[in-house]
């Protein structure tokens, strides 16, 4: 008989339990959603480098990317 569960990873009780059924490879097979179900609203690593950016340009009142370290 095979079970099929889904497991919020989300938690820290979601994690624990992840981590003991990767501990029995032979009767346990875990299946990751693929990489292209991104969440409504995330952004790319790259977007969020550039506000991060913007932040510290409205902070400092220039940008700190095109200024040489002291």
């Amino acid at each position: 008989m095979t079970v099929i569960a889904n497991i919020d990873i989300s938690t820290p009780t979601g994690r624990k339990i992840v981590r003991e059924l990767e501990k029995h490879k032979r009767v346990v097979k875990i299946t990751y959603p693929e990489a292209e179900e991104i969440p409504e609203g995330a952004i790319t690593l790259q977007e969020g480098v550039e506000e991060f950016w913007g932040h510290l340009e409205q902070k400092f009142g220039f940008d700190l990317r095109n200024h040489e370290a002291i």
